[in-house]
């Protein structure tokens, strides 16, 4: 297995698959760099070159009671980048993944950095603040944090289910795609899933995204029960500048998995234009 150590001593296992243009990807939470199997294993049959790491206390990497915070987790990012020394890449991030990607651009710039992805992103920020006010109330963070705290094995079995959109009439379950959230959820160590629940619900990214210079394609669900589009994905569209905006009619937050054709074409358009 592949690392790179941070400054901190800390270990960040990363995966590193082709030779053709980077493609760098951040999963959500409380995932691993897993979530990503469907557009890596597409992407790299398609001649690109496919990154993923496991964001500290999460997946196979170090699992440190400090830097649990998105300051750290998009220099740990950055780390990644400058050790492999990636020029022209492509972020891509999947909900908290999306909030890394952009506040490493915000931190680092775009240097290295040619494109950006975000899909079900939580930027510009999730809860409900002066500047948003349509954003979600602190309770519905603090029910996650008591599910966490709890039981998160139960939490996180009980998660996929809306994350996914199986909750939804007609909706065809898969307990394989529930089970892989589940393992993925509990490979990660608890103190480091507690601490980024704040880090997804309560940093704002606003600034962040004014800083992105690079094209920029932006991927959302409009049934997406976990990061809801319009206090999400719509915000951030007017906030980037020339970005663009698709929206999925009846997707839901796992739109990497449930709707990964559509996702692999959309991303092999967008590295091709």
């Amino acid at each position: 297995m592949s690392f790179v150590t941070t400054p901190d001593g800390t270990r960040i296992f990363y995966k590193d698959w082709g030779a053709g243009r980077p493609v760098v990807f951040s999963h959500g939470w409380p995932l691993n760099a897993d979530a990503w199997d469907a557009q890596m294993l597409f992407l790299v049959q398609q001649g690109f070159r496919v990154i993923a790491h496991d964001r500290r206390g999460h997946g196979r990497s170090d699992q440190p009671a400090q830097g649990n915070d998105m300051d750290t987790y998009a220099d740990d990012l950055a780390a990644l980048l400058d050790a492999l020394d990636l020029q022209g890449a492509t972020l891509v991030g999947h909900s908290t993944g999306g909030g890394e990607v952009a506040h490493y651009i915000g931190r680092h710039g775009t240097r290295r950095v040619a494109k950006a992805v975000l899909i079900g992103a939580v930027p510009p920020v999730m809860l409900r603040t002066t500047a948003y006010p349509n954003g979600l109330p602190m309770e519905v963070f603090d029910g996650i944090r008591k599910g966490v705290a709890d039981n998160r094995s139960q939490f996180y079995k009980d998660l996929a289910v809306p994350f996914f959109g199986f909750n939804r009439d007609g909706a065809r379950v898969s307990q394989g795609t529930i089970d892989a959230f589940w393992v993925q959820g509990m490979a990660g160590g608890i103190v480091g899933q507690y601490a980024c629940i704040k880090e997804f619900s309560e940093v704002d990214y606003t600034e962040d995204l004014k800083q992105i210079d690079v094209p920029t394609l932006i991927l959302h669900g409009d049934d997406d029960q976990i990061v809801p589009v319009d206090n999400s994905a719509r915000l951030s569209a007017e906030i980037v500048k020339d970005a663009t905006l698709k929206v999925y009619p009846g997707a839901s937050h796992g739109l990497c998995v449930i709707n990964a054709d559509q996702v692999n074409a959309d991303l092999l358009a967008f590295l091709n234009a």
